[in-house]
């Protein structure tokens, strides 16, 4: 039978596509609104999908319904994830107890919810924000605050230590906490003693 429509079938929503709005995948056209991820509705490109037989995901969420599962298969940052998938309809972990209740009331505003996690900067104790947090000696601290507690200097990951919950530049982390005497730069002269 003939194709009146003047086109393929759209593999999400079964209208025709035209040429022009065409996007290709898995011998399947789609148009180019409806190449979106079953999962999560994300927006789809050639370098972003990933498809499994008739069903086109983004990798992420390929990744958690189809990728291997349990310990030692972590996928990214710390590879400790407590998603279950749940939001996205995956249904990942069957059986498996519900995460439990947040400690904040269900009634918060977002903003109060985001204001419990914000960590505390140790050198002026405010408030540290993703924007600009860097991390040192297990600790979050603002840019401006990430500086030598002797000598002021900006610090960077290449010359940063930490004592005590303080940090230092290595130069004046020497000085201070380094090896002393004849041969560890300390002394410049060898004391007489009288």
């Amino acid at each position: 039978m003939p194709n009146w429509g003047g086109g393929a079938k759209c593999g999400a929503c079964e209208k025709t596509v035209y040429h022009a709005e065409e996007i290709q995948c898995n011998g399947r056209s789609f148009h180019k609104s409806c190449f979106l991820c079953m999962a999560c509705r994300k927006a789809l490109d050639s370098t972003t999908i990933a498809a499994h037989e008739s069903e086109i995901y983004c990798k992420t969420c390929y990744g958690r319904k189809y990728g291997p599962k349990g310990v030692g298969f972590g996928q990214g940052a710390g590879c400790l994830s407590t998603d279950t998938g749940d939001h996205l309809g995956l249904n990942l972990q069957q059986g498996s107890p519900k995460p439990a209740r947040p400690l904040t009331p269900t009634n918060a505003s977002k903003f109060a919810k985001k204001m419990v996690d914000v960590d505390k900067c140790p050198r002026c104790s405010k408030s540290v924000y993703a924007a600009e947090k860097i991390m040192g000696g297990g600790k979050p601290w603002h840019k401006t605050c990430f500086r030598c507690a002797i000598c002021g200097k900006s610090l960077e990951s290449t010359n940063v230590t930490d004592k005590d919950g303080e940090l230092y530049c290595k130069v004046c982390y020497a000085k201070n906490f380094g090896p002393k005497g004849i041969g560890f730069g300390g002394l410049t002269q060898v004391e007489k003693k009288e």
